[in-house]
């Protein structure tokens, strides 16, 4: 499996207004695949929505595009071009340990936070390693909803997702996994050349909450 992650930087303003023509045509986007997850930034780049699409291979993303710029009915419905003034597109491949995503029920009115780390080539293996054996220690405290590496698109990227309740319960988290002695954060003998970190709020038709 893979998962295409697009982030698209909106006008000012125009976030609402965007999910809610996404949240019209959705019926006819599943017609043709299903939406993994979406997402709107509260912190970090403001103004940015992250929607997120499983497919088997790139094989049936190319198929599903192509049926879907050839949807008369999608085409009739007004989408969000208009307020677009950037967009991303990466391919990721989920980490061995990583449950499907939309796999477990997390509840709603969650909050998630998405963490990218670029790290040198060659790397990678060695930050997996390390976050499988921590990673089911670390989810005693809240659960991993994603883990990708880059595939296409920005390279040589780790990229995790953990939910909270809300933020108090981020910063106790976060708080109670560093403790001396603890498995956290994971030991793989590399540090990361660059990081980001966002906070993302599920909108009201994302499979995940």
């Amino acid at each position: 499996m893979i998962y295409e992650v697009r982030t698209y930087t909106l006008r000012p303003g125009t976030v609402p207004e965007f999910e809610e023509r996404y949240a019209a045509r959705l019926p006819l986007r599943l017609k043709h695949s299903k939406l993994g997850a979406f997402w709107h930034t509260e912190f970090g780049p403001l103004n940015q929505v992250v929607h997120v699409y499983p497919y088997d291979d790139l094989n049936q993303r190319t198929s599903v595009r192509a049926a879907l710029a050839a949807d008369p009915v999608r085409a009739a419905q007004p989408g969000g071009g208009d307020f677009i003034v950037a967009q991303e597109s990466e391919i990721m491949i989920p980490a061995p340990f990583m449950h499907a995503l939309g796999s477990r029920d997390y509840g709603s009115g969650n909050v998630y936070e998405m963490r990218t780390y670029t790290y040198a080539p060659g790397d990678l293996p060695k930050v997996l390693e390390a976050w499988a054996k921590a990673v089911p220690a670390r989810e005693e405290l809240s659960k991993l909803a994603a883990c990708w590496t880059s595939e296409l698109g920005g390279l040589n990227k780790f990229v995790h997702i953990w939910v909270y309740k809300d933020l108090a319960e981020r910063a106790r988290v976060r708080e109670a996994s560093r403790k001396p002695g603890g498995a956290w954060p994971p030991q793989s003998g590399v540090r990361p050349v660059r990081q980001e970190n966002k906070l993302l709020v599920p909108a009201s038709f994302s499979p995940v909450r």
